[in-house]
């Protein structure tokens, strides 16, 4: 098996007078032909014994945890986390264990886990794989099945529920029967985990596909989420459009399946943002029975979901703005000097604006061909840089500065705006001597 151990772990399997463990995903990833990247580490002995082991051979100990049996450590190259064998009692639901107790028992400490295909061992010292569920079976199948019955792993660990989708995505795996069924039956879980969680697992989802290179993985695992009743119950006001239909010359599908495939088709950078740009829609349809004003509503109903997600907010704000301004110039009537100046004022969000423009054209129809809209915009953006428009007002020719004696003090920001506003639809205005020409004018009118 083409696993890689570095030179101190194998040093340290070596000096073990008992049999250490690379367990969990690197063993499935390199069985599966992926790269992988720090190392889970298994045996049965005590995080001291282990601690004090890698120590002497020349490990940094990060942190030992007594309780868990859990130890980090790094070798200046790689990380690695190592867990005593242990048999885990959780709490309806949530994350952590409530209870830990430690085992020398392989199996059991195989079934403490998520899946079979992350249940497998791999003896550094013999070069050897242990499997004691079979989830090698699991792995060359590329099948995911729960380690015990799928409706009691589910019910132990909410997280479990997005964790089956993640996986699912990133490697191209697809899971059994009983395993959607277990999730499906628990769904509802997911709602013990913490906000922080949910959205750090959303965005690995949302990325899969660049783990491993399965092409639109993040999109299998999204429809995986919505398939156990998971999307629901972390993005109610999405899940919502479900069946709900849309015009049939723009749309083939309904809202959330437009959705879903609008960050299917959207590039890395705004897979979030094109994920929800039409979260408006459900709730302007179910109240006024049209999607019109799903825009304003959409950003408003996307600040309160990543605000709950307790997403980062830059993150949060970037998303707002570009649900907000997706629908602009859909038609593509908008006039010259109007888009000018929606370019000139959106233009710190430009061209993430452009991608999800892009995707959510794409995911109407299925349509890999570039946005009408986006030839337009583009074809008015490069006149304006060739002109050389000012988008903002440290790109004008004068400051404040300049202003002065010329225009009260009251004024200078107001005059600046309006100098800006003008160069921004003819480039040519941005000289000095035109632009205090401009403002003289400016101040003449205030009198």
């Amino acid at each position: 098996m083409p696993l890689y151990i570095p030179e101190k772990l194998r040093l340290l399997a070596e000096r073990a007078d008992f049999p250490l463990y690379v367990a969990g995903g690197a063993v499935r990833d390199a069985l599966c032909g992926f790269s992988y990247g720090d190392y889970d580490l298994a045996a049965p002995v005590s995080a001291e014994k282990l601690a004090s082991l890698a120590a002497g051979c020349g490990f940094k100990i990060n942190g030992a945890y007594k309780n868990t049996g859990t130890v980090n450590l790094s070798d200046g190259q790689y990380k690695y986390e190592f867990t005593s064998f242990r048999k885990d009692i959780y709490r309806g639901g949530e994350h952590a264990p409530a209870q830990v107790t430690f085992t020398s028992d392989i199996a059991e400490d195989a079934k403490r886990r998520d899946f079979k295909c992350n249940a497998l061992y791999y003896d550094i010292r013999r070069g050897e794989i242990a499997d004691p569920l079979g989830g090698l079976a699991d792995v060359k199948s590329r099948t995911v099945n729960t380690t015990r019955g799928a409706d009691e792993v589910f019910a132990e660990d909410g997280l479990r529920l997005m964790r089956l989708a993640r996986q699912c995505a990133e490697n191209g795996f697809t899971p059994s029967a009983e395993c959607v069924l277990g999730a499906k039956s628990n769904a509802e879980r997911i709602k013990k985990i913490v906000s922080e969680r949910i959205y750090a697992e959303l965005m690995l989802l949302l990325h899969a596909d660049g783990k491993h290179g399965i092409k639109y993985g993040h999109y299998a695992g999204l429809k995986l989420l919505k398939e156990t009743g998971v999307l629901g119950c972390i993005l109610p006001e999405l899940a919502a459009g479900d069946g709900m239909a849309q015009r049939k010359d723009f749309h083939d599908h309904d809202v959330l399946e437009h959705s879903l495939r609008a960050a299917k088709y959207a590039d890395e950078k705004v897979r979030l943002s094109a994920l929800l740009h039409d979260v408006g829609k459900p709730y302007c349809f179910l109240h006024t029975g049209k999607f019109h004003g799903h825009d304003a509503e959409g950003a408003r109903i996307g600040r309160e979901i990543l605000e709950r997600l307790k997403a980062p907010k830059r993150l949060t704000e970037i998303c707002v703005r570009l649900i907000g301004a997706h629908m602009y110039d859909l038609d593509g009537r908008a006039k010259e000097n109007k888009v000018r100046a929606f370019i000139a004022k959106n233009h710190d969000i430009y061209d993430l604006l452009l991608l999800v423009k892009q995707a959510d054209y794409s995911a109407c129809k299925d349509d890999p061909n570039v946005c009408p809209t986006i030839i337009k915009w583009e074809d008015i953006r490069k006149k304006m840089l060739a002109e050389g428009v000012p988008f903002t007002l440290k790109e004008l020719k004068i400051n404040g500065n300049d202003l002065k004696g010329l225009i009260p003090p009251e004024k200078i920001g107001e005059t600046l705006g309006a100098l800006l506003r003008e160069c921004v639809y003819d480039g040519s205005k941005n000289e000095r001597e035109k632009l205090l020409a401009a403002a003289k004018k400016f101040a003449a009118k205030e009198n």
